[in-house]
């Protein structure tokens, strides 16, 4: 897990404040400190250029991004951040190292590129409008930096998965997402694909942002598939950190219209 060390300590106010009180500004202070960290790990070039482009610190790295600013599956969110910042710093527990690890709506591609550069073999995916950017920030940041080459991979979610994603050829060990689940009309493609992707024995790490109903409900029925840890909540960007891995006691499904009812 995120490692939270809190300063917040003073004996006045311990002795003034009922527990819950204290427990309560506690984890506040310790939100506010972590994501002060994750953060930082971000800057804007007072340089300006033609290409509009943003930098990051990870795994001892300067990863640039380029970002496409009229889409948003090509703009760094916060979740991501939070994410690779979860990778970075639980590369012991969670090691990247020779595992094979699948990105889902990777965007600018942050994420992949952290992974590959914690030595994972990454495929990062999404829609075909979005790889000419994703593939161009992966090629720049882990070019002769990473053990293996990260690949770059068209994945409309729910289209022709057994095509392009055949199951009996899926042996991904990680599935990565960062913010993912929002307000469009995919959300029973997204968790179809989830489900495709994962073996019994896959982890998904997923950073999630909570916006809307929708969020909830998705959360929801993911339950029914997977087994969901909150390993991490952030309560000041409204993102909590999940690790998730299929259900064991039942094959699960996705094929009923009436499942879906619920994301309308």
């Amino acid at each position: 897990m995120i490692k939270k060390t809190s300063i917040y300590s003073h004996p006045l106010i311990d002795h003034l404040m009922e527990p819950e009180v204290q427990e309560e500004a506690r984890e506040d202070h310790d939100d506010k400190q972590v994501v002060s960290e994750i953060m930082a790990r971000c800057f804007i070039p007072t340089l300006v250029t033609s290409i509009s482009w943003e930098a990051f610190h990870f795994v001892g790295h300067e990863i640039r991004i380029t970002e496409a600013k009229d889409c948003y599956g090509a703009v760094v969110w916060p979740s991501a951040l939070v994410l690779c910042y979860f990778l970075e710093t639980n590369a012991k527990q969670y090691n990247m190292v020779d595992k094979n690890v699948i990105e889902i709506g990777a965007g600018t591609g942050l994420v992949s590129i952290v992974a590959s550069l914690l030595g994972a073999r990454v495929t990062a995916t999404d829609l075909p409008e979005l790889l000419g950017n994703l593939q161009y920030n992966i090629s720049c940041n882990t070019k002769m930096k990473c053990k293996h080459l990260p690949q770059v991979k068209e994945l409309s979610w729910g289209v022709a998965l057994d095509k392009n994603f055949p199951r009996a050829s899926n042996s991904f060990d990680y599935v990565l997402a960062a913010d993912v689940v929002y307000a469009h009309p995919f959300l029973e493609d997204l968790l179809l694909t989830f489900d495709h992707l994962c073996k019994e024995t896959t982890i998904v790490l997923w950073a999630m942002k909570f916006r809307l109903e929708k969020e909830n409900k998705f959360v929801d029925r993911f339950k029914e598939l997977f087994d969901l840890e909150e390993v991490s909540s952030f309560p000041s960007l409204n993102i909590k950190l999940y690790k998730a891995v299929k259900k064991k006691s039942k094959e699960c499904i996705i094929s009923s219209n009436e499942d879906m009812e619920v994301f309308r």
